[in-house]
């Protein structure tokens, strides 16, 4: 476990001292769970990611350039970061080396006053389970599961529950310890059983984003950067600016492609395929109110102009610059007479 050995000696250095030891980069292999860590600033945040399901890697998938769940995330906000990758289908982070390397590692994180923790599903609850022991300051989950306990959730039927039963889920760090972490947590209230696991997060901000299930949509959601962009603003400033991110949810119910992915995942639910229907008929017409009041606001003619300048010597051009201001304005007769003229 070479990363406990270093931070034991970089602990004995002043601080000053300790800067200047920086950056450091490494990994280990603990059990059925890899680790990537890499130290930049002792003076930034240091993130804990956990990887989600889906992410099913082997051990033999290793290889030296490897980076687990979110590890590139944080060396782009230029954050300190600690990234546990799960090896195997079926891994909660029960494993007894990791825990022992946890336990260890608590005792060495004094010079990191910001401590973060991030994770989706599966991956959040390994970062609710031990932020109390890494005294975490904020967290951030999407698609929140407390613990797989059957006796504190009954009713949390899964099968990825059952399989689960395979581990211990009575020993330390089985169910969800924030300590004094505070934070938010990300999911959808249609959803009963997140609903329900989400309730046991108390002392955590709820944002709830309907239709976005439970892993269902997550490629659909992660292709509009919903979750990059979340999570980049939560590392960067440690809190969420709720009035944006109210916005961008409201976006992604202009794209088509929202109402496929819901169709698609309650395709048998007669009940929620109606309510579907009506909430899409309802914004087709304030998609095309909110499209008319911004197109009101642009202003085309620099683009007109430049397109005059340049008519005789690029010609094409020209109508190249008047079909952009055509799709912005497309009713304008103007330009429909530039175009033809231009053209013939």
């Amino acid at each position: 476990m070479k990363l406990l050995y270093w931070l034991d000696e970089w602990l004995t250095l002043p601080r000053n001292e300790q800067q200047t030891r920086l950056p450091m980069t490494g990994n280990d292999l603990l059990g059925d769970v890899f680790v990537k860590y890499n130290f930049v600033d002792v003076n930034n945040p240091l993130l804990f990611t956990f990887s989600p399901a889906g992410t099913n890697v082997q051990e033999q998938d290793l290889h030296p350039d490897f980076a687990p769940w979110g590890y590139h995330l944080a060396q782009k906000q230029n954050v300190n970061v600690i990234a546990f990758q799960h090896l195997g289908k079926s891994n909660w982070f029960r494993n007894r080396n990791l825990i022992f390397f946890l336990e260890q590692l608590s005792t060495l994180l004094t010079p990191f006053n910001c401590r973060l923790g991030y994770g989706l599903s599966r991956g959040g609850f390994a970062v609710g389970a031990f932020a109390k022991l890494l005294k975490l300051n904020q967290v951030l989950f999407f698609h929140p599961v407390s613990t797989k306990n059957k006796e504190l959730v009954p009713w949390d039927d899964r099968s990825s529950t059952d399989i689960a039963q395979q581990f211990d889920w009575q020993q330390d760090y089985h169910d969800l310890d924030l300590g004094d972490a505070q934070g938010y947590i990300i999911y959808d209230p249609t959803n009963h059983i997140d609903r329900m696991h989400a309730k046991r997060y108390k002392q955590l901000t709820h944002l709830r984003v309907f239709g976005m299930g439970h892993g269902t949509h997550a490629t659909y959601l992660n292709k509009f950067g919903f979750y990059k962009q979340v999570a980049v603003d939560f590392i960067q400033h440690q809190q969420i600016d709720i009035a944006q991110f109210r916005l961008q949810t409201k976006t992604l119910r202009f794209k088509e492609d929202y109402y496929k992915s819901l169709n698609k995942a309650n395709v048998n639910s007669a009940h929620r395929q109606t309510l579907l229907s009506k909430a899409h008929n309802i914004l087709i017409d304030e998609k095309e109110v909110h499209v008319q009041e911004h197109q009101a606001k642009i202003d085309i003619q620099p683009l007109i102009d430049v397109a005059l300048k340049h008519q005789d010597e690029h010609p094409n051009d020209a109508i190249q610059l008047l079909e952009v201001a055509q799709q912005l304005v497309p009713d304008d007769p103007l330009i429909e007479h530039k175009i033809k003229q231009l053209e013939e």
